[in-house]
């Protein structure tokens, strides 16, 4: 079952070629852009203090109280029976806390929309090393099992796949390629019901007729399919079935004991329970989903499939998050060069904004990363409510692991849970002043606007310019950051152009007097010619939408001069008392 298909619009456009491609088996990269973070090193988690993993601890508390809510009504329903949450930076998981239960509800009823729970003695509450049923995230497997072919010259990243499997090419699919599976710009639609095969070769033969709905390279489109039919490429290539792939070339090499399809009956009491999966919400009649693969498609593959049926712990996925983040290597363990990393942080999919996408991984999504999206932010989530986030510019990961089809799939909607894990890590990763100890933050509420207002001041003599230092992170285009002036008394706002640099860049001009969206985790220096007034009133505003943040701005050093003179200086006492917030709160990150 696919997730996300009715979150995000489908975007077209036109195809696009990246410089970053596998031909032959050789790596051709474009250069790292500017905010790249370097690989950290062979970083080996262990668990320990927010401190000592660079992190602010109140962020993380946080953390588990907003989780905790979501066991409760949210609005209607909780959102997951249980959860478990791992949160961390560098080497260190500095938060890793099961919430909830594991098993609750032995069946749903419809006719009252509520879950039958199992006798308390029965139920089994939530523990660190839960296993649950990943759904898509398994698509991130399929996918580094493929970059790991390319790195190897048995794969090609631009190939048709007709190229590897010749009845792939029928009904219009002879020009899409292995880079437009992993992408998702094949033409492939969502979904189809495999499981509605009654044998093997007939679910292949769907495939095989299967026609796109769109041209491919011409649109983005989630589909399941594109990883299914990658796992046919990938066990044609090596004579080897998916399942043995992982272990062979993932799971054993990280040391990921809980991490397989098909996990056996022993490990059920440890497995988090998924879906009463009955007709019409599920495709199949199976009652209570527990220690199986919830995915139909799956299922109906035997378990073992690209886009579904991998069980892990989020342990195992803090591993494989710090694997890559480490350019590939675990320890001892290499599974990955770090120019192959490169493809999973790098945007293939430039043509269709919005939709920005890894070799198998998604970036920049801030309707599941929250703040922790940035244009090299990775992950991915699953229908059974799990995700996996990770940036690169700061260094952290973030697992969240829910049961929330848990006892049935209606009873969710959205990614909220996801949202709020993921803004209170990009809280807890600290912003330190540009100068001095504070700064001002606009802080990273929703539907709100915050104000930082400089006093009235006499700029007429000609030649006023505000100088200060800034840094912004917000959601593209929907939050905005304007500074603006008035000359009677706030009656009307008018925006003020600006100028920022930062080191080893070249200056960028604003005409518009407003920033959004990423820049880099890096204070700017900003400078503004100010309009000659006997009362000239400046102030920052920042307005956000309903639905997501970014890490929010910082505002440091405010200092306006003149020719004759300092006319305000935020570091002169006096001065400093004069500024006016709203909305915003002093922040000494």
């Amino acid at each position: 079952m696919t997730e996300g298909t009715a979150d995000r619009a489908t975007t077209t456009g036109g195809p696009t070629r990246r410089r970053a491609l596998i031909l032959g088996g050789a790596l051709a990269l474009a250069p790292l852009p500017a905010e790249a973070a370097p690989v950290t090193g062979r970083h080996t988690l262990r668990h320990g203090s927010a401190a000592r993993a660079g992190l602010l601890p109140a962020p993380l508390r946080q953390l588990v109280t907003d989780a905790e809510a979501f066991l409760r009504p949210s609005p209607k329903r909780p959102w997951y029976a249980g959860a478990v949450l791992l949160a961390g930076r560098g080497g260190t998981v500095a938060l890793h806390r099961p919430i909830g239960m594991a098993v609750r509800y032995r069946a749903y009823d419809e006719k009252t929309d509520t879950g039958i729970e199992f006798p308390p003695g029965e139920q089994i509450p939530m523990a660190e090393d839960t296993v649950f049923d990943l759904a898509s995230v398994s698509k991130l497997f399929t996918s580094l099992l493929a970059v790991q072919q390319m790195e190897r010259g048995k794969l090609e990243l631009e190939a048709k796949v007709a190229a590897y499997l010749p009845h792939f090419g029928r009904a219009g699919k002879q020009d899409i390629t292995i880079r437009q599976l992993l992408t998702h710009t094949s033409g492939f639609r969502a979904w189809i019901p495999l499981y509605s095969a009654p044998t093997y070769e007939e679910k292949l033969q769907r495939i095989w007729d299967e026609a796109p709905v769109s041209a491919p390279g011409t649109a983005y489109l989630y589909s399941d399919l594109n990883l299914i039919s990658l796992q046919l490429v990938l066990e044609r290539i090596t004579g080897r079935p998916l399942d043995t792939l992982l272990r062979e070339e993932i799971t054993a090499p990280l040391g990921l004991r809980r991490t397989r399809y098909n996990p056996p009956a022993s490990w059920r009491p440890k497995i988090a329970a998924t879906e009463d999966a009955r007709k019409p919400w599920s495709g199949l009649d199976r009652g209570l989903v527990w220690g199986e693969v919830h995915d139909e498609n799956a299922f109906g593959l035997g378990g073992v499939a690209g886009h579904a049926g991998v069980f892990s712990d989020a342990w195992d996925l803090a591993v494989l998050a710090r694997t890559l983040l480490n350019g590939g290597v675990y320890g001892r363990a290499r599974i990955l060069e770090p120019e192959s990393v490169e493809l999973v942080f790098t945007d293939f999919n430039t043509a269709f904004p919005g939709d920005e996408h890894g070799l198998g991984f998604e970036l920049h999504q801030h309707w599941y990363m929250g703040a922790m999206a940035t244009p090299r932010s990775a992950g991915h989530t699953g229908f059974t409510g799990t995700s996996l986030v990770l940036d690169p510019s700061t260094d952290s990961f973030l697992v969240v692991l829910g049961n929330s089809v848990h006892p049935v799939r209606s009873w969710r909607s959205g990614s909220a849970p996801r949202v709020a894990a993921a803004n209170n890590l990009a809280r807890a990763v600290p912003v330190r002043p540009a100068r001095g100890r504070t700064a001002w933050f606009s802080g990273m509420a929703v539907s709100a606007t915050a104000t930082l207002a400089l006093p009235a001041l006499d700029t007429s003599s000609g030649g006023a310019r505000l100088r200060c230092a800034l840094w912004w992170d917000t959601e593209p285009k929907a939050d905005v950051l304007v500074l603006e002036a008035t000359t009677d008394g706030g009656t009307s706002w008018r925006p003020v152009p600006f100028t920022t640099s930062r080191r080893g860049e070249d200056p960028r001009q604003h005409p518009s007097g407003s920033v959004s969206g990423w820049s880099g985790r890096v204070w700017h220096r900003l400078t503004a010619e100010l309009p000659a007034a006997r009362a000239l009133a400046v102030r920052w505003r920042y307005a956000t939408d309903r639905l997501y943040v970014g890490r929010g701005v910082y505002v440091d050093g405010l200092r306006v001069e003149a020719a004759d003179g300092v006319l305000f200086d935020e570091a002169r006492p006096a001065d400093a008392s004069r500024v006016e917030a709203a909305g915003w709160a002093p922040s000494a990150d």
